[in-house]
């Protein structure tokens, strides 16, 4: 029997209708200095003329529970600033300061120094300061060895044309891959490979000779690094980082209402793991791309004059990019070209 991510635990739809009611109470407290719309990557926040901030906020999900499994916890922190550090650059940021947020039912030393060890290495990677942030410790409302971390993130608008989003038709879709799962559809993942599977984390990958722990705990990639100067030169015109909801998801919410995007799958390699999971969940493709970030983790949009040369300057930083489509008229939906199996 297949399994999708709804059976795993995580029901899509009752988020939407949780946001659509939620966005009603967002914009009731919209002052004149906000610039960005609900549903945006990131909130954007106008200062003195010229110069906004950009805040966001976000978690590692139940990648947690891989690390609790494994006793490693020194990396799902620096998930959490790549993520947040993604998601403000999708809205033409570079951070300036993050705070973190770890909860537990009893505090363990070992653990929240080795968890913020990780937040701290993202930071320095990032150019961030770490501020500080808020341990909780809340006896009964956790389970024993168990906690859950959340990240804020605050940057400087630097890259107004990114966030303006003034994309055409025509315009070429880059692909810069993910390191693998990235922080999101792990209930779907864990469902796969412990339950399904019975696979442990210290066994190995199948097909691989990296373990599954290996596999499920790689770091979200930050793409600040490869894309800062190509934004600063005026190469991108919009960016997706693709989280929950894959690349339909999140490349919809950088178009305009005129334009598709043609999304070519065959672009890129799949990575193992996510030939893995669609192999052993029986998932079609259309529910795998809107759980995992199938091999891609950040969609640059450019005019096609930009785009050779823009993958070239990316793969030379060690971020694997590709040409993968192109905007065309249509009505803001994003199309999948080329998912057979």
């Amino acid at each position: 029997m297949s399994l999708s991510y709804r059976d795993a635990g995580v029901d899509r739809d009752a988020a939407a209708i949780a946001k659509r009611r939620m966005r009603e109470l967002v914009d009731s407290t919209r002052t004149d200095a906000v610039r960005a719309s609900f549903g945006s990557f990131a909130g954007r926040l106008a200062l003195a003329e010229g110069e906004e901030l950009v805040v966001s906020a976000d978690g590692v999900g139940t990648k947690l529970e891989v690390a609790v499994r494994s006793g490693r916890h020194d990396t799902v922190g620096e998930d959490l600033v790549n993520h947040c550090v993604n998601d403000i650059l999708a809205e033409g940021a570079v951070p300036l300061a993050f705070l973190d947020y770890f909860a537990c039912g009893e505090l363990d030393p070992e653990v929240v120094v080795e968890v913020v060890r990780g937040v701290a290495r993202g930071c320095r990677r990032n150019g961030c300061a770490l501020l500080g942030g808020e341990t909780a410790e809340m006896p009964g409302f956790y389970p024993e060895g168990v906690y859950d971390l959340a990240g804020f993130i605050v940057g400087r608008l630097e890259f107004p044309a990114v966030a303006a989003r003034e994309v055409r038709s025509g315009d070429v879709l880059i692909g810069l891959e993910s390191s693998g799962i990235h922080t999101n559809g792990f209930s779907f993942a864990r469902a796969v490979i412990f339950a399904r599977m019975g696979l442990e984390v210290d066994d190995p990958w199948p097909g691989l000779s990296a373990s599954v722990g290996d596999v499920l705990l790689r770091v979200h990639r930050s793409y600040l690094g490869p894309l800062r100067e190509e934004c600063a030169a005026g190469h991108v015109r919009a960016l997706a980082h693709i989280t929950g909801g894959g690349i339909p998801g999140n490349l919809g919410r950088v178009l305009p209402d005129d334009l598709d995007a043609e999304v070519d799958v065959s672009a890129w390699r799949r990575l193992p793991e996510f030939s893995l999971l669609a192999e052993e969940s029986g998932a079609d493709p259309e529910e795998m791309y809107r759980t995992f970030n199938m091999g891609i983790g950040m969609i640059a949009i450019v005019s096609s004059d930009d785009a050779d040369g823009m993958i070239g300057r990316i793969r030379s930083q060690g971020c694997p990019a590709h040409a993968c489509g192109r905007l065309v008229t249509g009505s803001s939906g994003v199309r999948l070209l080329g998912t057979d199996w």
